[in-house]
């Protein structure tokens, strides 16, 4: 599962284009994961402002 720390995150949209499953979405506000993210982490990793963290889902 991936979690967005909105006071980061610049929606630049590297993230967006970086998901090989389409899963990420960006509105005015947030970004937005569907089910089909597999959480990769792909975007993670690509993110320039770390907004983004893998977290476990218990």
């Amino acid at each position: 599962m991936i979690k967005v720390d909105t006071n980061k995150c610049l929606h630049c949209g590297l993230c967006v284009g970086s998901c090989p499953q389409n899963a990420i979405f960006m509105n005015e506000v947030i970004l937005e994961f569907n089910d089909d993210c597999t959480s990769c982490g792909r975007c993670v990793k690509l993110c320039p402002m770390g907004a983004l963290e893998m977290v476990r889902g218990d």
